[in-house]
């Protein structure tokens, strides 16, 4: 156990505040991106992962949601827990969704909200 446990990637997440996850929201494009204002966004962090970034949650289909916004890893933005292979359609590290660095998980919320549901998808 304690040999798996350190083979396991290591993933610093992080709870924002309030006024500060609504500075990195603003700093990653979302304010009005497709009509949703930062209240929007903040109001769906907050009930999905209460601002945590190293929230998941295993649904009973076997898919995991991950990050800040709970993004389904078969739905929206595929995840992998292998290596990372260059190229344009690479998946995401299931680590990625979990650390502190939001811009994978707002790069995902971006195609979410493309979807004719828009944030109706959450």
């Amino acid at each position: 156990l304690l040999l798996l446990a350190l083979l396991a990637p290591v993933t610093k997440g992080k709870v924002f505040s309030q006024c500060e996850l609504a500075r990195v929201l603003q700093e990653e494009g979302l304010d009005g991106y497709r009509g949703y204002s930062i209240a929007n966004w903040l109001c769906m962090a907050f009930c999905e992962s209460t601002f945590n970034t190293a929230a998941q949650s295993v649904k009973a289909d076997g898919s995991t949601n991950y990050g800040i916004f709970q993004i389904n890893s078969q739905l929206w933005c595929p995840t992998t827990t292998a290596p990372r292979i260059t190229s344009a359609r690479a998946m995401l590290l299931s680590a990625d969704l979990l650390s502190s660095n939001i811009s994978d998980d707002t790069i995902c919320a971006k195609r979410i909200v493309r979807h004719p549901q828009g944030m109706d998808a959450w």
